[in-house]
């Protein structure tokens, strides 16, 4: 491939693949389409634009902004000078922008709106080194991001071959800062080598290509749909960004995308729609629903069933699963899938319905891809992250820890050699904080996370993840945290799903009032201890879930319990739930 810095991807795209519609966002209810060309020659005149306001090579400037077109013609504007971008969340507090805006030295932010541009103004009072914010919005009183575009113009686009000359492959692309489930933010520094080698490792493994259209709707500040998204550009997939997470559904019928990429957590939310739906029809149809999710539940791409459970399968998919690819938008040839661990029974299924799952595996300070399945399902082991991608090395360490070595490893944190030489050792092994173990040889297999285990007071290790997502495959649970750390036994804080406890309580004769009436009814509690006898049928003695408090509220990003990639963020839960977990374990 004829790029060896990100910004060659989209110059490569213009040469190899050019596109009517590179980039693709809505304003105001209508698709605005930009070109290859387009893309190139705006992002070249945010160039010119930043090197007139002062913007040198190894400044810092941060974007923070939901998915949108301009986040890219920011990107490749800042890449080009050889500056540094400092993607940010929209959700984060003001304290988090103040501490990640001074500890890495910016100097110019982009903000996509005027709730971002007052909690910026709030966390740079004082700081004498920024030179101003620029609003993707047009908000009155705030300077818009089209003023830098238009001090570029008028430059002739090639001049900028001048500035990306002075840019070398390993020079510094991006410093992302963790938001990570405790302490203050670590950032995370990556070149240009190690974003390109990602991307060139995973160009083999893509299902889509030239004229294809992606759906983009994960943060582009965190570096997993941020690669995808580069990856998309270099095979020639046009990409679309959804309007919010609210909209995903109206956004995939509008655009019927061959690829998406997604956390677990949406794809439990689909599922536990869908089979809502389901519960909802009456007579034949229903049972056609449950006979065709049983027959994907058992699905197992290891194994022949035999003619007849191929058969009902075959039938299964023209009668039921069609209908759930429409809702895809009925071109879906994979759905890419990392973050956290996927339930086994959703690969099963997803795959059984056609719709091949590729689960994979990455940090941010391995930019990010380790390992995933591939659409080949002679290459897609469910329960596990798929095989090694090529050009890096993976070791499983005596304690379980995954270790990896390559150019895809980070450059180290920003200002924190203590920390760096923590994480990667003297032999350039990066340690991932993640347990794990090989599956057939090949395919690697997470357990859990080295931090997230605990210890009983009886000694025992628990793996608090996989207990986890067995209690979330029942269709009356939302969130579940398992706790038990220094305890006698393991117990859990659940919030159910209160739509689906609403349906069961209808259908049983049961009164419903308010979710927080709801969790302490002793008929909704029995329910729930029925629902963790079979949870404990999965588990050794010492890992049965012996107690359980139901929560009335959900976990939130915006509550500080969940991370913006809707991972748990444990200690904070606690925190919040200190009342109840005492009760658990009072005696």
């Amino acid at each position: 491939m004829e790029f060896s810095r990100v910004f060659d991807i989209h110059y490569f795209q213009q040469k190899a693949y050019p596109l009517s519609d590179a980039i693709s966002n809505k304003v105001k209810g209508e698709w605005v389409r930009f070109s290859t060309s387009d893309y190139t020659r705006i992002a070249t005149e945010v160039s010119f634009g930043l090197l007139k306001l002062g913007i040198k090579k190894d400044d810092k400037v941060a974007i923070i902004s939901h998915n949108r077109t301009e986040w890219n013609f920011a990107d490749l504007g800042i890449q080009q000078i050889g500056a540094v971008g400092v993607p940010l969340y929209p959700t984060i507090t003001v304290e988090d922008y103040r501490f990640i805006l001074n500890d890495s030295e910016t100097k110019l932010v982009f903000v996509a709106n005027a709730e971002i541009l007052e909690k910026v103004r709030e966390a740079i009072a004082g700081n004498d080194r920024i030179i101003g914010i620029y609003t993707f919005d047009q908000i009155q009183g705030a300077n818009h991001w089209t003023e830098i575009q238009e001090m570029g113009k008028g430059r002739p686009l090639q001049e900028i071959e001048n500035y990306k000359a002075t840019v070398t492959d390993q020079d510094l692309l991006t410093i992302i800062y963790t938001s990570g489930t405790t302490g203050t933010p670590k950032g995370v520094m990556l070149t240009h080598a190690n974003l390109v080698s990602n991307v060139k490792a995973c160009i083999p493994l893509m299902p889509v290509g030239h004229g294809d259209r992606a759906l983009s709707f994960l943060p582009l500040c965190h570096i997993y749909e941020r690669m995808l998204n580069y990856l998309y550009t270099s095979v020639g997939v046009s990409i679309y960004y959804a309007e919010s997470l609210d909209t995903i559904s109206d956004n995939l019928k509008e655009i019927h995308p061959h690829i998406f990429v997604t956390v677990p957590r949406l794809l439990e939310k689909v599922y536990d729609k869908i089979v809502t739906k389901g519960s909802e029809l009456s007579g034949i149809k229903r049972a056609l629903f449950f006979w065709a999710l049983n027959l994907g539940l058992r699905y197992d791409n290891t194994i022949d069933q035999g003619f007849f459970y191929n058969l009902q399968l075959k039938w299964a998919n023209k009668l039921i699963f069609s209908k759930w690819r429409e809702a895809l938008g009925g071109n879906v040839k994979a759905v890419v899938t990392g973050g956290a661990a996927l339930q086994l029974r959703l690969a099963r299924v997803f795959t059984a319905a056609q719709i091949k799952v590729m689960q994979g595996y990455g940090l941010t300070e391995t930019s990010p891809v380790i390992s995933v399945n591939r659409v080949n399902l002679d290459e897609n082991r469910f329960g596990t992250v798929g095989p090694i991608i090529k050009g890096i090395e993976v070791k499983i360490a005596e304690d379980g820890e995954i270790l990896t070595r390559g150019p895809h490893i980070m450059k180290g944190y920003y200002k924190r050699p203590d920390l760096t030489a923590q994480d990667i050792d003297s032999q350039g092994w990066f340690h991932t904080g993640d347990i794990g173990e090989w599956v057939e040889g090949r395919f690697l297999k997470i357990t859990d996370r080295k931090k997230e285990m605990f210890k009983t007071s009886g000694g025992k290790y628990i793996a608090p993840q996989l207990i986890e997502n067995k209690i979330k495959e029942s269709k009356m649970v939302e969130q579940a945290m398992v706790i038990g750390d220094g305890q006698k036994f393991p117990a859990a804080l659940i919030v159910p799903n209160f739509a689906n406890l609403k349906t069961y309580c209808q259908q049983n004769g049961m009164a419903y009032s308010r979710d927080e009436d709801m969790v302490a009814n002793p008929q909704v509690l029995k329910l729930f201890e029925n629902e963790m006898e079979e949870v404990n049928k999965n588990f050794a003695q010492f890992e049965k879930i012996k107690k359980f408090e139901l929560l009335p509220t959900m976990w939130t990003v915006d509550s500080g319990e969940m991370t913006p990639k809707l991972s748990l963020k444990r200690k904070a839960i606690m925190a919040n739930n200190q009342e109840r977990v005492e009760r658990i374990y009072r005696e």
